[in-house]
């Protein structure tokens, strides 16, 4: 007998995988394995000729947000996440930029001189530049092992005709090895074939397309496995992270955040934040969110979100203080930031100026 996962969000004993339908919330399946979580997401490519260094090298990873700024001012800036430059071409003077596009891109049939930077300095100027068609790459399946179906995913598999396949928008629930939820990803959900599994006789392999679903990046892999095994029980485990991997530390701490309930101290705590390794914007995030809430703790990832923190909900109730030891690191660190058409302002200073107003009284040392 085929097993049955009824519609009920209790269901954490079946595994560590849940797809659920977005718009109605039933649960297709839950099942213990993925393959096709991690990968490589495609990639924008940019060549940026007559490129004019601004004084650092541009070569490897370049920055988790790096903007390109149009001269022309009525135009507005665009965004490369998670940006390398893996070459510039031989004998010329142009350079190559790849990065996951924001949703809007550069604007259309623009190829004028761009600036760049990466939110903290400026990395130097091109007279204009020209996207790149990658070579096609055939998708990744996203394969859900030992499956156990849902009602209407078996009576969809049961019509297997292409409009049942199409189970449109859906997410797979990522809980952690305390049963604990996680995160999820959101991905378009169109099944291409399935078959027993080696899981149990009851049990099914469902192959999903892979077009549509973005993988998790292969660097950040040991991130995952480390968080799946559950959360961190000592502060700082994030230290010895590059800033790269502090944030991809960082997007888990806050959707794992977001899926908890939390009840807020009373008001006049008094916190305590390690601030020797502040030494980038997700550093200073993990530390705030450490010295409020412990080890794993969230408490912003951004300005915005440090503001929504301190209305409650996270675990805060103004007023508090705070006792931020070896402040001069991130004062040298994060004092100089760019918006993202350039303009230079104080991360740091705004951030203190964020923590005053959430009625969070901080002490310098």
């Amino acid at each position: 007998m085929i097993p049955t996962v009824h519609e009920s969000r209790d269901h954490r004993g079946y595994g560590r995988y849940t797809l659920t339908e977005t718009e109605h919330g039933h649960v297709w399946g839950v099942c213990a394995a993925v393959d096709g979580l991690f990968g490589e997401p495609q990639r924008g490519t940019y060549e940026l000729f007559g490129w004019v260094p601004g004084g650092v090298e541009v070569r490897g990873w370049v920055g988790s947000r790096v903007w390109l700024v149009p001269d022309d001012e009525a135009l507005e800036p665009w965004l490369l996440e998670d940006a390398e430059s893996p070459r510039q071409f031989p004998g010329t003077d142009s350079l190559v930029l790849t990065g996951l596009d924001d949703y809007e891109g550069p604007p259309e049939g623009h190829r004028g001189p761009v600036r760049v930077h990466d939110g903290h300095q400026w990395l130097g100027s091109c007279r204009e530049f020209a996207r790149v068609l990658p070579p096609e790459q055939k998708a990744r399946p996203l394969v859900l092992r030992g499956l156990a179906q849902g009602d209407r995913l078996r009576a969809a598999l049961t019509k297997g005709t292409r409009r049942a396949l199409d189970l449109e928008e859906a997410a797979l629930e990522i809980q952690d090895d305390q049963g604990e939820p996680l995160t999820e990803r959101l991905l378009w959900t169109q099944v291409s074939a399935w078959s027993p599994s080696s899981y149990g006789t009851v049990l099914i392999d469902l192959e999903l397309d892979g077009k549509l679903f973005t993988p998790v990046p292969e660097y950040a892999r040991p991130i995952w496995e480390r968080w799946l095994a559950g959360p961190p029980d000592t502060l700082g485990a994030w230290v010895g992270l590059d800033t790269r991997r502090r944030l991809a530390w960082l997007d888990l701490v806050r959707e794992r955040a977001c899926r908890r309930a939390r009840r807020d101290r009373p008001p006049g705590q008094a916190y305590e934040l390690d601030g020797r390794h502040l030494t980038d914007e997700p550093g200073l995030y993990l530390a705030l969110g450490e010295a409020v809430n412990g080890p794993g703790g969230y408490f912003g990832g951004c300005l915005a979100a440090l503001d929504d923190c301190l209305g409650g909900t996270f675990g805060y109730t103004a007023p508090a203080t705070l006792l931020w030891r070896d402040a001069v690191t991130a004062r040298e660190h994060l004092s100089r930031a760019l918006t993202a058409d350039g303009r230079p302002y104080d991360l740091f200073a705004e951030v203190l100026d964020v923590l005053a107003e959430g009625g969070m009284h901080v002490t310098l040392v």
